[in-house]
């Protein structure tokens, strides 16, 4: 997998996370991957985005850390003519090219699609924007995140309104834009010309309600904040306490696995119980589901009932902080490491599948 894309170049002329996310897709997968930063602001915003408990003799952010592993970085100004014939004498011998400019920023620094499909036949321009490409205004994920409905649905009633805690927008574009452009690769098999791939920040949120826009559509149902639990799905996402106060989140997506649920609890009576005998009764009668269910586990040490629902193969987990989390060795297989100024670099991979 390190070469799959040994052969192939890359040019990025994007910052943040959307477009060097997908720069660091190739990376990993082995493409050449130039990275060209604004010399005049100092290079992409994201090298300071330091925490206080970061080292201040690293030359980045952890932030920036996370999207540009692999990548050979080059700082040049584009409205330097000596710069910006280098940055073309690379474009020219590329098959793709990332680009995240604002509003018309591209065509007045000659960066554009048009322009560039003259000095390279063979190009593959991929481009994100924020609202599309005749749209002007800026976008950032947590704008997005309110202005696409993700934060009208995130937290619960009680508390303030939340915003999920990764820019998850930025990343589930730079999956649509790697979607786009190894459409495009093969493609270039039947075509020999230069394609541009673009998407928006906007659309793709739209695109990733899934389930929250069909329960909208087809039955005028406005998603509300209700923390971890799922609309159409009981117990899911609700969690329980154990006798020694561990908390355990439950996922139970069939009547299978409910039946299970109960027999691990000793509750088998609850199976044929009307209020639960089927999801949708479940979903109808949550509140009390979920205190007849807090009462069962409340009666378990946590080590003990765990044990049990493994065995019977009842989707559950306890919920981790990120230090538990990276504690799993199945967790630190997918750490990177790289030395920088002398120090260690850690960030994790971005392509996890595998082919054989």
């Amino acid at each position: 997998m390190n070469d799959f894309f040994k052969d192939l170049k890359v040019i990025e002329l994007a910052s943040v996370l959307a477009g060097p996310a997908v720069g660091l897709f190739f990376a990993e997968l082995g493409a050449s991957v130039i990275k060209i930063e604004n010399k005049t602001t100092n290079g992409d915003v994201t090298r300071t985005w330091k925490l206080p408990a970061e080292r201040e003799d690293l030359n980045t952010s952890a932030y920036y850390q996370s999207v540009n592993w692999n990548k050979e970085v080059i700082f040049l100004d584009y409205k330097n003519n000596n710069d910006y014939l280098e940055a073309l004498n690379y474009i020219k011998q590329a098959d793709i090219v990332i680009a995240n400019f604002k509003q018309g920023s591209a065509e007045k620094l000659k960066l554009d699609f048009e322009t560039l499909k003259i000095h390279n036949k063979n190009l593959i321009y991929a481009e994100v924007s924020s609202y599309g490409e005749k749209d002007p205004r800026p976008g950032f994920d947590v704008v997005m995140q309110a202005e696409t409905g993700w934060i009208s649905m995130t937290g619960s009633k009680k508390s303030q309104a939340a915003k999920l805690p990764v820019a998850l927008i930025d990343i589930l574009t730079a999956h649509q834009l790697k979607e786009g452009i190894l459409i495009a690769l093969l493609n270039k098999i039947k075509i020999k010309k230069p394609q541009k791939v673009s998407v928006s920040l906007y659309d793709t949120s739209i695109a990733s309600l899934a389930n929250q826009a069909s329960n909208y559509l087809n039955a005028s149902t406005v998603a509300e904040r209700i923390g971890t639990i799922h609309p159409n799905i009981a117990p899911y996402g609700d969690i329980v306490f154990t006798k020694d106060n561990k908390e355990i989140i439950l996922s139970i997506g069939t009547q299978d696995q409910f039946n299970n649920l109960m027999l691990c609890l000793n509750a088998l009576h609850l199976i044929n119980d009307e209020r639960f005998k089927d999801n949708k009764a479940r979903v109808a009668n949550r509140k009390e589901l979920i205190k007849t269910l807090r009462q069962l586990f409340s009666e378990f040490e946590s080590n003990d009932i765990r044990s049990k629902l493994i065995t019977n193969k009842v989707p559950h987990a306890n919920i981790k902080n990120i230090k538990e989390v990276f504690q799993d060795p199945k967790s630190k297989a997918l750490v990177y490491e790289s030395i920088e100024n002398g120090h260690v670099v850690k960030r994790v991979k971005s392509v996890v599948f595998k082919i054989s």
